[in-house]
C-alpha cells in the first residue's frame, strides 16, 4: 500500500515539475493564416498567373483527370 502511495506522489510531483519548467503550450502570436487565406499571396499568384498567359504548355486549372 506504501508503494501505491509513493506511485502516486512521484506521479503528482513529475506533472507539476513538468507543467512549471516543461515547453510551453501558448497560442502563437498573432492571427496565423493558411496560405489561401494570405491576402498578399493571392496577389502573388494572381500576378504570376497573369503574367504567364494562356499557353499550349499550361494545363487547365479546372480539370483534375487526364482525357486518355
Amino acid at each position: 500500500m506504501i508503494y501505491l502511495l509513493a506511485l502516486i506522489g512521484l506521479a503528482v510531483v513529475v506533472v507539476l515539475l513538468w507543467k512549471s519548467f516543461g515547453p510551453a503550450a501558448e497560442a502563437p502570436r498573432g492571427r496565423v493564416t493558411g496560405p489561401d487565406d494570405d491576402p498578399e499571396f493571392l496577389w502573388k499568384m494572381n500576378k504570376n498567373n497573369r503574367s504567364r498567359g494562356p499557353g499550349p504548355d499550361r494545363p487547365d486549372a479546372g480539370t483534375t483527370s487526364s482525357t486518355e
